[in-house]
This record gives C-alpha cells, sequence and structure tokens, in this order.
C-alpha cells in the first residue's frame, strides 16, 4: 500500500506570523476544543524541537485534521498524528 500526500500549500490567509510563547500560543479557539490537535501538536513539537518551528508543527497538524474530518473519531487522534509526523519529516528531509 501506498501512501499519497499532497504538498502542504504553505500558510492560510489566518496564520499567525509572529512570534510565539509556545506551541499552543498559535492555535485557534476551535482548535483548543479540539483535543485532538492539542495532543498531536504537543507530542509532535516536543518531537521536532530545534528542527521545525512551532508554527509549522500547528499548522500541519490544523491541515491533517481538516483532510481527515471523515475518519472515524476513535481512529483520529493516532491517523492526525501519524500523518502530521509523516509531512513533518518530509519537509526536514
Amino acid at each position: 500500500m501506498t501512501l499519497v500526500v499532497p504538498p502542504n500549500p504553505g500558510p492560510a490567509a489566518d496564520e499567525p506570523t509572529g512570534p510565539l510563547d509556545g506551541p499552543r500560543a498559535s492555535l485557534r479557539r476551535d482548535d483548543e476544543v479540539d483535543d485532538v490537535v492539542a495532543g498531536a501538536v504537543g507530542r509532535l513539537s516536543g518531537e521536532f524541537s530545534g528542527r521545525v518551528g512551532p508554527q509549522l508543527v500547528v499548522r500541519v497538524v490544523r491541515d491533517c485534521r481538516r483532510e481527515l474530518g471523515g475518519s472515524p473519531v476513535g481512529a483520529l487522534p493516532e491517523l492526525v498524528e501519524r500523518l502530521a509526523r509523516y509531512r513533518l519529516d518530509r519537509h526536514i528531509g
């Protein structure tokens, strides 16, 4: 089985561009309610610390969550985190 992942189109118009006080600082209000996004951002921010910026982690996780929105709720946390990790690894390499 081959996983085909479309390229990330870049920042959205509503993306924060200023400095952050941490990875959760750029989460929008609706994302803060979404435990899937908050959990994945927290774990991946630590894992990719020093290799990618926290804004990129937030953007990638949000994009993955949006794209996987039709997935079963129980599988969503793992699917979002796996896809986001894959995309962040690709960004580095």
